[in-house]
C-alpha cells in the first residue's frame, strides 16, 4: 500500500510545482512589464497633457514609490488572508490602474491611476517569491527562483514592446484599456490556479526544512543577508548610472552607449537564470564569491580598456552584475520559517529596491568630489564589501534549505 502511494504523492507534488510556477512566472512577467511600460507612455503623456520633465519624473516616482513602500504590508496581509487573494487582488488593481490611465483627462487622474498600479504591483515580488520557495524544495528551489527572476526580464522586454506596437495602429487610450484588461483576466487565473495546500510529501519536507532552519541564526542571519542584497543592488544601479560616462570618455557616441546598455541588460537576464543553476551546483556561498568577485574585477577592468574590448566585456559584466540577485533571493527561505516568508521577501525587496534608488545619488556626490575613475573604483569596492558578509553567513548559505 505504501509503495502504491508514492507515485501519487510525486504526481501531486509535480502538479503543485507546475501550478505554482505558472502563477509566479506569469505574474512576475506581467507586473514587471507593467512597471517598464511607463517608459513607453511618458513621451505620449507629455505630448497629450503638456507635462514638464519634472512632472514626468513625479509620475514614475508615484508608481515606484507605491510599489516599493507597500511590499512589506502586502506580505503581512497575505499572512492573514492568504497569498491567493492578495496576489490576485494586486494583479487586478495593477490592471485597473492602466485602465484608469486610459480614461485619464488630466494629470490628477493620471497620478491616481499610477498610484493604483503601484499599489497593485507591490504584491507580486514578495508573494511570487514566497510561492516558489514554498512549492520547490532544496536546490530545486534555488533554480526555480532563478527562473522566476528571469521571467521578470521577459515581461520587461515583451509588454512594453507589444504596447508600443499597438499604439502605432490604434489610439493609446484603447491600447492601455487592452493592456489593463489583461491584468484583470490574469487576476482571475491567479486566484483559480494558485495552490492553496501543498501535497503531503511537500508538507513533510517543509517541516524538515523548518526544523533545520530553526537551528540557524535566524534573527542574525536574515539582516546580514539583506545587507548583502543592499550592497549588491547599490553596486548594480551605481554602475549603470556611471557606465555611459565611462564609455563617453573612451569616445563612444550615443548609439554606442545605447548598445552597451543593451549588452549589459542581455547579459544580466542570462545571469539571473544561469547563476541560479550554478548556485545549485557549487553552493550559494561559492556563487556569491564568484559573481561579486567578477563584478568588481569587470568594473575595474573597464577603466583602462579601449572602447572595443570594453564593449566585448560588458555582457560578462552583466552576467555577474545581475547573477547574484537570484542566489540571494533563493537564500531567504534559509533564515525564516515558512509562515514568515511573505513578510521576509517583502522586507528583502524593499531594502534592495531602496538601496538601488539611493545609490546613484550617493555616488553622484562622490563623483563630483573624486572624479569618474575614482568613483568607479569605489563602486567596485562596494561589490567586494559583500564578501566578508558572505563569510559570516557561510554555514547557513551552504545549507540546502
Amino acid at each position: 500500500m505504501a509503495l502504491a502511494a508514492d507515485p501519487v504523492d510525486v504526481a501531486s507534488i509535480k502538479r503543485t510545482e507546475h501550478r505554482a510556477a505558472t502563477v509566479a512566472f506569469g505574474a512576475h512577467a506581467l507586473h514587471d512589464g507593467y512597471t517598464d511600460l511607463i517608459y513607453v507612455m511618458l513621451p505620449i503623456w507629455q505630448a497629450e497633457f503638456g507635462l514638464s520633465y519634472a512632472v514626468l519624473g513625479m509620475l514614475k516616482a508615484v508608481f515606484s514609490g507605491s510599489m516599493a513602500g507597500l511590499q512589506i504590508p502586502s506580505g503581512m496581509v497575505a499572512e492573514r488572508v492568504g497569498s491567493a487573494i492578495v496576489l490576485a487582488a494586486g494583479t487586478a488593481l495593477a490592471g485597473l490602474g492602466y485602465c484608469v490611465a486610459g480614461f485619464s483627462v488630466g494629470l490628477p487622474m493620471l497620478m491616481v491611476a499610477l498610484a493604483l498600479g503601484g499599489i497593485g504591483s507591490s504584491t507580486q515580488h514578495p508573494l511570487g517569491s514566497e510561492l516558489i520557495a514554498r512549492a520547490f524544495a532544496g536546490a530545486r528551489s534555488l533554480r526555480a527562483l532563478g527562473t522566476y527572476n528571469f521571467s521578470g526580464d521577459v515581461g520587461k522586454m515583451t509588454v512594453p514592446a507589444l504596447t508600443a506596437l499597438m499604439v502605432t495602429v490604434m489610439p493609446w487610450r484603447a491600447s492601455l484599456l487592452i493592456v489593463g484588461s489583461v491584468g484583470v483576466l490574469a487576476a482571475v487565473a491567479i486566484f483559480l490556479l494558485m495552490p492553496r495546500q501543498l501535497a503531503t510529501a511537500r508538507a513533510a519536507q517543509q517541516a524538515r526544512n523548518a526544523a533545520g532552519t530553526a537551528m540557524q541564526p535566524v534573527a542574525f542571519g536574515f539582516p546580514i543577508l539583506c545587507a548583502v542584497g543592499v550592497f549588491d543592488s547599490a553596486t548594480r544601479m551605481a554602475f549603470l548610472t556611471f557606465l555611459p560616462f565611462v564609455l563617453s570618455a573612451k569616445g563612444a557616441g550615443l548609439p554606442t552607449v545605447g548598445l552597451a546598455l543593451t549588452l549589459v541588460f542581455a547579459g544580466g537576464a542570462v545571469g539571473k537564470l544561469v547563476c541560479a543553476f550554478i548556485g545549485a551546483r557549487i553552493g550559494i556561498f561559492g556563487t556569491i564569491l564568484l559573481t561579486e568577485g567578477l563584478t568588481a574585477a569587470g568594473i575595474v577592468a573597464l577603466l583602462p580598456l579601449p572602447l572595443e574590448p570594453a564593449m566585448a566585456l560588458l555582457p560578462l559584466v552583466g552576467v555577474a552584475l545581475n547573477g547574484t540577485s537570484s542566489v540571494l533571493y533563493g537564500s531567504v527561505p534559509v533564515f525564516v520559517t515558512p509562515e514568515r516568508r511573505p513578510r521576509a521577501f517583502g522586507i528583502f525587496y524593499t531594502a534592495t529596491i531602496g538601496s538601488g534608488a539611493a545609490s546613484p545619488i550617493v555616488f553622484g556626490f562622490l563623483g563630483d568630489s573624486l572624479g569618474l575613475a575614482a568613483t568607479v573604483c569605489c563602486i567596485a569596492i562596494i561589490a567586494l564589501a559583500t564578501l566578508p558578509l558572505a563569510f559570516v553567513l557561510r554555514p547557513a548559505l551552504t545549507h540546502r534549505a
